[in-house]
């Protein structure tokens, strides 16, 4: 017996990375799966985002557990299409239990468009909302909501800086605003047994972190940084000595709450951040 036997979840940004970990992880545990992805370049983006064969093998790593699965292309920045692909997953399918609103974009650098700050917000911010407010008429009471948040949206000065660009600054406000959205909607939907959660991963070993935008604003010191000495870097935002968290590390915090159990955990800002954040945080309140 599975964890999510019977449950049904979809997964933005599925086609690499935390999205694919999520969908595999899931399916292992006995969901099925709709996953989406853009399998598209952004422009302003300075890496290259999932293909279509990506999504592909996502597929074939969600069958290969024994699970159903179906994909779409979609721009989770165009609410009209997230709505048009749950609904046929639903309809595929037979239900929805679990939302994991995961995709997003870094596009960093001084030298990007002011545009960055608007993509980073509309893929990150708003397509969050998108994937949630189409999701939800297909909920019931019992049903999971997860966000993808980042520690970046809790560290002041972890995007939003000089080095980092208008997209940095852009991604910063969209991750402070996906926290406190799942704070906020938790509230709303607690009375209809829907429960809302935020992830907040660190450094997460993805293609977003392992990119030569990322290794510029680790190391500006370097003109053209490599991985290894963009590490010592990730290092140092860690008081656990890792540069970077896995993504199967976020997953096992996904399958927790889109599982029962958590069936009594709403509102949470979790963190997966190897103690990134610990030196902000308030352990009690003083008298």
């Amino acid at each position: 017996m599975g964890k999510l036997d019977g449950k049904v979840a979809v997964i933005t940004g599925a086609a690499r990375g935390q999205g694919r970990s999520h969908a595999v992880t899931l399916a292992e545990h006995g969901a099925d799966i709709i996953a989406l992805d853009i399998c598209a370049d952004i422009e302003t983006n300075g890496y290259a985002l999932a293909t279509e064969d990506d999504l592909e093998e996502t597929r074939r790593l969600v069958e290969k557990e024994g699970r159903r699965i179906v994909t779409a292309v979609v721009d989770v920045r165009e609410a009209s299409q997230l709505r048009e692909a749950i609904a046929a997953g639903v309809h595929e399918l037979g239900r929805l239990d679990i939302v994991v609103a995961n995709a997003g974009i870094c596009p960093l650098g001084v030298d990007v468009p002011r545009r960055a700050f608007l993509d980073s917000v509309d893929v990150n911010l708003v397509g969050v909302i998108n994937t949630v407010s189409a999701a939800y008429p297909h909920l019931t009471a019992g049903a999971s909501i997860i966000a993808t948040g980042s520690v970046a949206g809790l560290i002041k000065g972890g995007t939003d800086n000089p080095a980092s660009g208008p997209g940095g600054r852009g991604y910063s406000h969209a991750k402070q605003g996906v926290a406190r959205f799942g704070h906020d909607l938790a509230l709303q939907l607690a009375p209809e047994s829907i429960r809302v959660n935020v992830v907040h991963p660190s450094n997460c070993d993805t293609n977003m972190l392992h990119s030569e935008p990322m290794y510029k604003v680790f190391r500006p010191d370097l003109e053209s940084p490599t991985r290894e000495d963009a590490e010592a870097g990730f290092l140092g935002m860690h008081p656990m000595p890792v540069a970077y968290v896995e993504p199967r590390d976020i997953s096992q915090a996904v399958l927790f709450l889109a599982s029962d159990d958590a069936r009594y955990v709403t509102g949470l800002q979790l963190k997966v951040d190897a103690g990134a954040t610990i030196a902000l945080t308030v352990p009690f309140a003083h008298a």
